[in-house]
C-alpha cells in the first residue's frame, strides 16, 4: 500500500471510529451521569448545557489509536521502515503517548469534577506537577531515541540552542498544552481549529517525507472530524480537559517530530491568543485592582458576550488558523531549504 493511501485510511479509520463510538458513548456517558459543570462566572446561557456529557474526548484518542494500530503495521511493512528509523517509533508512538500522558491528567481532573459535582477538579499546583512530569519524560524519551539539540528555525534554518533546547522545550510542551486546553469552551471550537492544525502538520511532513507523522497527524484530524460530529453546535457531548489536554500532546508531537516546534506558535495562534488573554485578563485585574481588559476570558467568551455565535466563532478562528498554517508551511519550507 502506498503511502497516501496508508495516510488516507488513517484519516478514515479514526474519522469511523470515532464518529461510530458516539452512538454507544454519548448514551452511556448520559446513563452514568457523567455530565459538564458548567462555570458560574461563563455567559449565563450556558447554563442550558449543564449536564451535557463530558470525557467526549475518548472518542478520537480510541480512533486514533485504531488507526495507529492498523496504519502503522502496514505502512512499516510496506517500506521497508523500522521503528528504530530516523526515530520513527519516537516520533509516533511516542508522539501519541504524549497525548495520551495528557489526556490521562485531564482524565483525573475531569473524573474528579464528576465526582464532586463542581467545576474545579485538579488544582493549578497538581496540574502542573502531572504536566511537567509528562513533558519531561517525552523530552527523555526523545534524548535517548537520538534527538540533537537543532530546531529549524525561519530564516535561520537549522539553530543548536544546547541545553536551552530541552529546557525550552519542555516549559514549551507545558505552554502550549495549556493554551490547546483554554481553547475549550464553546461547541465545536477545539476540535474545528486542532483539525486544521493537524491538516497541515499532515502536509508539512507529506513534503519533508516524514510519513509516520503524515499518518499520525492524518488519524488526529479524522478523529477530531469524527467527534465534531457529536460536539458540533449544539453540542451533545464536551471533550472535556480529557481530549483538550490530549490534543494540547498532538500539537506539540507534531512540531517536535517535524522540529519545527517554534511554528506551533503561528500555526496554533489561536491557541496562544486564548491562553494570552486569560494571562491579560488576570494581569490587569490585579494591576488596576479590579478593572478587565476583557468582557470575559478565554478570548472567545468576550466574542460572545459581543453578540458572536458559536457557530461564528468558530468559522472565524478556524480562518484564521488556516491563513496562519499556510505561512507556516511556507516558512518550514524556507528553514528547511536553508539548512540543505
Amino acid at each position: 500500500m502506498t503511502n497516501v493511501l496508508t495516510i488516507a485510511l488513517a484519516a478514515l479509520i479514526a474519522f469511523a471510529v470515532s464518529g461510530l463510538l458516539g452512538r454507544w458513548m454519548v448514551p452511556f456517558l448520559h446513563k452514568i451521569h457523567f455530565g459538564q459543570t458548567i462555570r458560574e462566572v461563563g455567559p449565563k446561557w450556558h447554563e442550558k448545557k449543564s449536564g451535557t456529557p463530558t470525557m467526549g474526548g475518548f472518542l478520537f484518542i480510541i480512533g486514533i489509536a485504531a488507526a495507529l494500530v492498523v496504519c502503522v503495521p502496514l505502512f512499516l511493512s510496506g517500506s521497508g521502515t523500522t521503528l528504530d528509523d530516523e526515530m520513527f517509533g519516537t516520533k509516533v508512538i511516542g508522539g501519541y503517548l504524549l497525548a495520551l500522558g495528557f489526556g490521562a491528567v485531564g482524565f483525573l481532573d475531569d473524573y474528579i469534577k464528576v465526582i464532586k459535582k463542581r467545576n474545579l477538579g485538579l488544582n493549578v499546583r497538581q496540574k502542573l506537577v502531572l504536566q511537567f512530569a509528562v513533558a519531561v519524560l517525552y523530552v527523555l524519551a526523545m534524548h535517548l531515541g537520538g534527538a540533537d539539540t537543532r530546531t529549524m528555525i525561519p530564516f535561520a534554518g537549522a539553530v543548536d540552542l544546547g541545553v536551552w533546547y530541552w529546557i525550552l522545550s519542555v516549559l514549551g510542551i507545558v505552554g502550549i498544552v495549556n493554551a490547546v486546553n483554554f481553547t475549550d469552551g464553546i461547541d465545536g471550537l477545539n476540535g474545528s481549529v486542532t483539525f486544521f492544525v493537524a491538516v497541515f502538520f499532515m502536509i508539512m511532513a507529506g513534503i519533508l517525507k516524514a510519513s509516520g507523522v503524515s499518518i499520525l497527524a492524518a488519524a488526529c484530524a479524522g478523529g477530531c472530524l469524527g467527534f465534531l460530529l457529536w460536539n458540533f453546535n449544539p453540542a451533545k457531548v464536551f471533550m472535556g480537559d480529557t481530549g483538550s489536554l490530549f490534543l494540547g500532546g498532538m500539537v506539540c508531537a507534531f512540531g517536535f517530530a517535524l522540529d519545527v516546534p517554534i511554528l506551533i506558535l503561528l500555526m496554533g495562534l489561536i491557541y496562544v491568543i486564548e491562553i494570552g488573554s486569560v494571562v491579560l485578563q488576570v494581569g490587569y485585574f490585579k494591576l488596576t485592582h479590579g478593572k478587565r481588559l476583557f468582557k470575559m476570558t478565554p478570548i472567545h467568551h468576550s466574542f460572545e458576550l459581543r453578540g458572536w455565535s458559536e457557530v461564528k466563532i468558530c468559522t472565524v478562528f478556524s480562518a484564521v488558523t488556516i491563513v496562519c498554517c499556510v505561512l507556516a508551511l511556507f516558512l518550514a519550507m524556507s528553514a528547511y531549504g536553508m539548512a540543505v
